[in-house]
């Protein structure tokens, strides 16, 4: 018997407030995500693509339909359940950088970490290790303040790798950055996914970083508009510069 998709969604709706200020978000989404893949989302302001991002992320609930992971039902789990598939399996990249601002990258790193309980032996090992798959070995112990943009956003999905999730949601990844740094952010992203196997789903605008994806999904008014499979941009295998100070 195959195995049930990573992520399945079927007649997702939702919508914001009642009455005659509702607001449908969504209309109806059906999507299908397997492992591994490199997923971009597109779409004009309020097209939907942040709703459904927000909802494959466990940090809002469906109005109606089924979200499924792995066959199993998300819209049937409880709150802490949600929670704990967030901790297990997903893992989370945004436009802005969200680091603490007097602490130090490593520190940043574990965070993730220190809910799960880990021990501080484990958790600087693996921190280390995270920040070595981004590019960062040897600034550990920088504060955000003395990091450029581009190595911030390296610092946050060093984050969001440090506990191996699933999936790496990330959403306007390169929306704070220059152009050549927003490149170097798309070639770690999809280093991570060609040489770890993580499946990336990024919302973004900028179609050059959706040419980084296998597949380009175009949201409009709340519904899937249409599907682009591409062959992606090519990438380095794995990200290994130690002193980008892009």
């Amino acid at each position: 018997m195959d195995a049930p998709p990573l992520i399945q969604l079927t007649g997702l709706t939702k919508t914001y407030g009642s009455g005659t200020a509702a607001f449908q978000a969504l209309r109806g989404v059906d999507l299908v995500i397997q492992a591994g893949e490199f997923t971009a989302v597109m779409g004009p302001s309020g097209s939907g693509k942040s709703t459904v991002m927000n909802l494959i992320g466990c940090l809002d609930t469906p109005t109606s339909g089924d979200y499924r992971f792995r066959g199993i039902s998300v819209v049937g789990l409880t709150r802490d359940q949600r929670a704990l598939l967030r901790r297990r399996h997903l893992g989370f990249v945004f436009q802005g950088f969200h680091l603490l601002a007097r602490t130090s990258a490593q520190e940043n790193v574990e965070l993730p970490l220190l809910y799960r309980g880990e021990s501080a032996s484990r958790r600087h090992a693996l921190a280390q290790r995270a920040l070595q798959q981004v590019g960062l070995a040897g600034w550990e112990h920088h504060t955000p303040a003395e990091l450029s943009g581009g190595q911030q956003q390296r610092v946050a999905i060093a984050r969001a790798i440090v506990s191996e999730p699933t999936v790496l949601l990330a959403d306007e990844p390169t929306g704070n950055l220059d152009s050549a740094r927003g490149r170097e952010i798309m070639e770690l992203l999809s280093g991570l996914n060609h040489a770890h196997g993580i499946t990336v789903i990024m919302v973004t605008h900028e179609p050059e970083m959706a040419a980084y994806a296998r597949r380009v999904v175009h949201f409009r008014d709340g519904l899937i508009a249409r599907e682009e499979h591409q062959a992606p941009s090519p990438v380095a295998a794995a990200p290994t510069a130690v002193g980008e100070t892009g």
